[in-house]
């Protein structure tokens, strides 16, 4: 678990389905990043299951819930961010997405970091990539804002649009 002064980033539990369907089913993660066929809890329990909290355990990490701290200890989910190992990459992928209430906040930003610290400090990776569709705008602003740099347009084996590759070394 990781902790900021106004997020905790902690692994997907199953008992996460209803913000994951919420989510996974937002305008814009369905135009950016895609549909991935989630419409109920069970639906979100089984993609929870065989995605972030399979990849955590056997990765050591994966996309992991953000979320809000409060006084009275009733965090509020707002997004999801974490360090991927995704087919087609050589490199580990930054990868993140929150809810439309919640960006424009810098929550984007300060989860990110608090990711890339850990991923550096404790797991030691050094080389981090992120990639976007090129309209993409606030990704790509807060790729940037991290200090990762363009590279180049790829294209992932399982997905037919050209993305746009940005790495920090």
């Amino acid at each position: 678990m990781l902790v900021t002064p106004r997020l905790v980033i902690r692994p997907f539990i199953e008992d996460d389905a209803v913000f994951i369907v919420a989510l996974l089913n937002d305008p814009d993660w369905l135009r950016f990043i895609g549909d991935r066929k989630v419409r109920t809890l069970d639906d979100a329990r089984v993609y929870l299951r065989n995605g972030p909290i399979a990849a955590v355990a056997r990765n050591g990490h994966g996309l992991m819930q953000v979320l809000l701290r409060a006084d009275d200890e009733c965090e509020v989910p707002i997004g999801m961010c974490g360090l991927i190992k995704r087919e087609g990459l050589a490199d580990v992928d930054l990868g993140f997405a929150f809810l439309p209430a919640w960006r424009k906040q810098g929550y984007g930003r300060e989860a990110a970091e608090a990711v890339l610290r850990h991923g550096r400090e404790v797991l030691g990776i050094q080389r981090v990539v992120a990639i976007t569709l090129p309209d993409n705008i606030a990704s790509t602003r807060l790729l940037t804002s991290l200090g990762m740099r363009f590279d180049s347009m790829m294209q992932l084996p399982s997905d037919a649009q050209p993305l746009a590759l940005y790495i920090l070394d």
